[in-house]
């Protein structure tokens, strides 16, 4: 037990520590021939094929230049929640989430694929919306970068390498306006871990077909670039995006366990269990979706658009402070079941009520 309840941790948070990461196996130089453009009609969508190619569950390491730095693990659960649209939504904590999306778009009477990625970073908002410019396609390699909007590649963009089982992801920036051109911001380098969650998705819209999400005509107008600091003028903000819910954890601890406020719990959510009785089950450590590190005392947190689906959560409380868990730390013990529907509410109640021997 002592043995999986560290595995399950270390292997389950993304921490906000910096650490060397070796470069990833995954990890290559981008296709040399790309193709540009597209034409006025959606069936001529450019870089449609990330669409197919980047749903599923994602894991592997992070290198940053950001002040989170990089962590060993980010877990990404891509699904469809559209025909045209696949996202996914991360967070580390209360005050540092991640919303990103695929979806396809027009502009300048042309159809391309659009990346808007967005959340709070250190309580921040900022939300960034690029566009498909370049696209080499081939049976088992793909190659796909967007640039911000209005400034193109010298303001940010980002590339999305997908080969085999595989996904690699680069983003760039020239920090704020403060370069002449875009630097290397994040790169994130993981493995394919599961595609049966998504499937009831997939499933329902007949997913992917070519068909527009969004027309960004006239979304910019008066815009210098197509990022911004809050919601009020985006053009597609996180509430008007379909299909998603939110569900509120509301986790507790039992009698014989007192929690320090001082010391921090984590929630971690799966949509497989985790435990057969009292026995582990690491091989489904592949299935986690989403996870937050918050206060002990904060007993309550709200996933926000979050895909529909059955799902576990488990709560974890670090009695050493050490961001491992260990012996001696507590542990909700029971696979706590859920299911969220489409644009549909629903809690959870984990009790933490076992030391890890």
């Amino acid at each position: 037990m002592k043995t999986f309840f560290s595995t399950l941790v270390v292997a389950s948070l993304f921490l906000a520590i910096s650490c060397k990461d070796k470069k990833s196996e995954t990890e290559e130089t981008q296709p040399t021939t790309t193709t540009t453009g597209s034409g006025p009609s959606v069936e001529n969508t450019l870089g449609f094929g990330v669409l197919d190619k980047i749903k599923g569950i994602w894991n592997g390491p992070v290198t940053s230049t950001t002040p989170l730095g990089g962590y060993p693990e980010w877990i990404v659960d891509f699904r469809p929640i559209s025909e045209n649209q696949v996202s996914a939504k991360n967070e580390l904590d209360t005050l540092n989430d991640i919303h990103m999306s695929f979806f396809v778009a027009k502009y300048n009477n042309e159809f391309k694929m659009a990346f808007r990625n967005g959340g709070a970073f250190g309580g921040m908002q900022r939300v960034s919306y690029f566009l498909c410019d370049s696209v080499s396609e081939s049976t088992n390699n793909s190659f796909y970068r967007f640039a911000e909007i209005l400034k193109g590649k010298s303001r940010a963009f980002t590339e999305v390498i997908l080969k085999d089982d595989s996904l690699i992801i680069k983003s760039y920036t020239n920090k704020y306006n403060t370069q002449s051109n875009s630097t290397p911001h994040m790169t994130w380098s993981a493995k394919l871990q599961d595609l049966t969650s998504c499937g009831p998705a997939v499933t329902a819209f007949n997913y992917s077909k070519k068909t527009l999400t969004k027309d960004f005509s006239s979304s910019f107008v008066g815009q210098t670039e197509a990022i911004y600091y809050n919601s009020t003028n985006e053009p597609y903000p996180e509430t008007t995006q379909p299909y998603l819910g939110k569900t509120t954890i509301n986790y507790s601890f039992d009698a014989s366990h007192v929690p320090d406020p001082l010391k921090k719990v984590f929630l971690v959510i799966t949509t497989q269990p985790l435990l057969s009785g009292m026995t582990p089950n690491l091989a489904n450590l592949k299935y986690r979706s989403r996870y937050v590190i918050l206060a002990a005392n904060d007993f309550s947190f709200v996933f926000n658009y979050m895909h529909p689906g059955s799902y576990y959560v488990y709560a974890m409380y670090d009695t050493d402070g050490n961001n491992v868990f260990s012996s001696g730390d507590w542990f909700s013990a029971t696979n706590t079941a859920f299911t969220l529907s489409a644009l549909g509410t629903t809690t959870a109640t984990p009790q933490i009520n076992f030391t890890i021997p």
